[in-house]
């Protein structure tokens, strides 16, 4: 490391952090360091960021310990008002050569084409980094993304937890500074138990360590690794393979400072419990990781992550046992109550329960969903018997105990209950898969019953909110209708049912309460769901010409996701071939002629082509083209074979290169002018059937 530069260690030590946000936490600190350094012009290395229960930290390595000096340059009054006729100067000139702390002689003239003025030119000394450190970690602080803020004792001053102690150390050196009403020092504070007396860090270089020392994995990252790879040795040990969550294990690891896994048991009697209720009420409750066997049944055992090294781990061990034994007598006893009464005689239950006060009980919404499931049942190729049970049965769980204590298990539990109760395998199957997608990344629903169940859900839900006039607006979505809305679209992408989505919005809103005037809100729908696509196909790597090209060509009073899918695809592959540029270029410069000539005739381009009045050979060339291919093209469009047509349409190439070093479209002759603008319009037409390549050209 440079004499000149130094390691800066800032450590903010708390009460126990929410373990929800502690990643968040770390990275904005790291990010709002970064930013105040820079700002500051503050040259330096790499910005580590630390994070466990009590602590915030971050290391920056090779940070210079002072500014470089930088060049200033200060401009005065202009010259016509800085000096007198008598070349004297004036009170403007002496009074900005007193602010500057020069004399009039000192200052130097600015010239440009705008005018000219005096100014003053000098270095400013860099500052030391160690007197700018403390406003920029406070600033650092205050743009933290915290949930809910609290002030604690006499302070008024607030953050996410009561601060106990501030390291702030430059090299080896302490920062003098004070934040939350503490003063910096070097004393950090290692495990409550393995280390209850302060650690005083010799320098910011051997934080890391000296914490390890105190028994504080302080390293997010490695304190995840430590832990995921004890759970899963514990989980052999047992002979099983442990359950690891990503969400759990993130949760664990903002918990403790110092892993420890252990493993448990509790009796076989509760794995006749459904699995799904078992592993809930382990991850949910009490942090556990479940234990599975190699064909994915659970086994009667836990893996829990101590905070602490004991020295008598069964104790700590029969403890949890204790714990997690009434949880799973819970889930038990629901589960017996709950199969007391079929799932069918629950839909009475549903009318007491208010889906929205605009658009009625739960009961009102499954009707819904179950009529517009029978309608649609034919195009996913089910029975409509099964599309309208499925619909009347898909929320009727929510009135059981279990699924009233486990919220996570909706749909889910409706399976169990559904097969207890003598239903259809596939009705019961589909009650679970029509929450799929449930989260971001999640498959969609395996079969056919349970796509429909999950399309027919979504559309009314999205048809109702939109009606009551709350859609998404900024980053608020209650409602979570930007999710429902890409589950729905997935779902008919990735199954491939080619639905008309307009066409059923407006079946939905019909069934929707009058008062509500849903019919009013399609094309804001149509709007709304188009948008979610283009998120979709952002975040899969598709150039927004390609989606531009497909957008600006459907029909929204028929709107098709699985069709425009299937178009922006093709797009995608003509992009790819050797006459896409030269085609999308041609397709521009023709759509830029046919604007013009209604701009200037101001009536419609004339349609119809006369070969007699060809006057070259490349217009014969391009007409014998396009004309030669237009069956084989309508076929492909007819059957959505738009990779094919475009490919088809590729092979004009050559022809549509002739024609425009040879031809002079624009000609003397208005009806010779004419006809060769509609043989153009005509060959528009054959590449809009599809997609409007002209936007290509950008991404080509």
């Amino acid at each position: 490391m440079s004499q000149n530069t130094a390691t800066l260690l800032f450590e903010l030590g708390t009460e126990e952090l929410p373990p929800g946000a502690l990643k968040a936490l770390q990275q904005s600190l790291v990010e709002r360091i970064r930013e105040g350094l820079d700002r500051a012009e503050l040259a330096h290395g790499t910005l580590t960021g630390y994070a466990a229960p009590r602590r915030l930290a971050v290391q920056v390595s090779e940070l210079i310990i002072e500014q470089a000096d930088r060049p200033f340059e200060r401009r005065g009054p202009a010259l016509t008002s800085a000096f007198d006729e008598a070349g004297q100067p004036t009170r403007a000139a002496e009074g900005f050569a007193r602010s500057c702390g020069v004399s009039v002689d000192a200052l130097e003239q600015l010239k440009t084409d705008e005018g000219a003025w005096l100014v003053h030119r000098g270095i400013e000394p860099g500052q030391a980094t160690a007197s700018l450190l403390p406003a920029i970690v406070e600033h650092a602080l205050t743009q933290l993304p915290i949930p809910k803020r609290m002030r604690w004792g006499s302070e008024t001053l607030e953050f996410v937890r009561p601060v106990h102690w501030v390291v702030l150390l430059l090299g080896n050196q302490v920062v003098p500074a004070t934040f939350f009403g503490v003063t910096t020092d070097r004393n950090s504070q290692g495990h409550r138990f393995h280390h209850p007396d302060p650690i005083a860090i010799t320098s910011a270089e051997t934080y890391v360590e000296q914490l390890y020392a105190g028994h504080v994995m302080v390293d997010f990252a490695e304190r995840r690794a430590s832990i995921h790879q004890q759970v899963i040795a514990e989980g052999d040990r047992l002979g099983g393979q442990a359950m690891v969550d990503d969400g759990l294990l993130d949760e664990v690891t903002a918990l403790v400072e110092w892993p420890v896994a252990l493993s448990g048991s509790f009796a076989k009697d509760f794995l006749r419990v459904p699995a799904e209720a078992l592993v809930s009420s382990m991850q949910e409750h009490q942090r556990y990781f479940p234990v599975q066997d190699q064909q994915g049944a659970l086994l009667p055992h836990f893996i829990t992550v101590a905070n602490i090294d004991s020295r008598d781990p069964a104790q700590v061990v029969a403890g949890n046992e204790r714990v997690i034994r009434p949880r799973l007598a819970d889930a038990a006893f629901f589960w017996d109550q709950d199969r007391q009464q079929a799932l069918a005689d629950r839909l009475s239950a549903l009318e007491q329960v208010v889906f929205q006060k605009s658009l009625g009980s739960v009961a009102d919404k499954s009707q819904r969903v179950a009529s517009l499931a029978e309608f649609l049942a034919d195009s996913f190729g089910v029975s409509p018997v099964d599309a309208k049970r499925a619909g009347q049965l898909a929320r009727a769980d929510l009135v059981t105990e279990m699924v009233g204590e486990f919220p996570d298990l909706q749909g889910i539990m409706g399976r169990y209950y559904a097969l207890e109760s003598g239903e259809k395998p596939a009705v019961a199957a589909a009650l679970d898969e029509g929450y799929q997608p449930r989260f971001s990344g999640d498959a969609i629903a395996p079969s056919a019953l349970g796509q429909l169940l999950a399309v027919a859900e979504r559309i009314d839900t999205l048809t109702g909110i939109f009606a009551i006039g709350k859609a998404p607006t900024g980053a608020k979505d209650p409602f979570a209708l930007r999710r429902a809305a890409l589950g729905l679209l997935r779902t008919l992408i990735e199954a491939e049912h080619d639905i008309d989505l307009t066409a059923q919005f407006k079946k939905a809103a019909d069934s929707q309460p009058a008062e509500v005037n849903a019919p009013k809100q399609i094309p804001a729908l149509i709007d709304f769901c188009i948008e979610r696509l283009r998120a979709l196909y952002h975040e899969q790597g598709f150039a927004a010409e390609l989606f531009e090209a497909v957008h600006s060509v459907i029909d929204p009073a028929s709107f098709s996701p699985l069709d425009f899918d299937r178009r922006l695809r093709a797009c995608q592959a003509f992009a790819q071939l050797p006459a896409a540029a030269s085609l999308a270029g041609a397709n521009k410069r023709i759509r830029n002629l046919l604007r013009k000539a209604e701009t200037d005739a101001a009536s419609s381009i004339q349609t119809s082509v006369n070969a007699d009045q060809f006057e070259q050979a490349a217009e014969s060339e391009l007409f014998e083209a396009v004309s030669t291919r237009e069956a084989s093209l309508a076929s492909f469009i007819e059957n959505a074979q738009y990779a094919e047509a475009l490919a088809l349409l590729a092979e004009l190439k050559e022809p549509v290169d002739r024609f425009f070093d040879e031809v002079m479209v624009m000609a003397d002759d208005p009806a010779i002018q004419k006809n060769r603008l509609a043989l153009l319009h005509r060959l528009q037409q054959q590449f809009l059937a599809i997609a409007d390549v002209s936007a290509l050209t950008e991404s080509g």
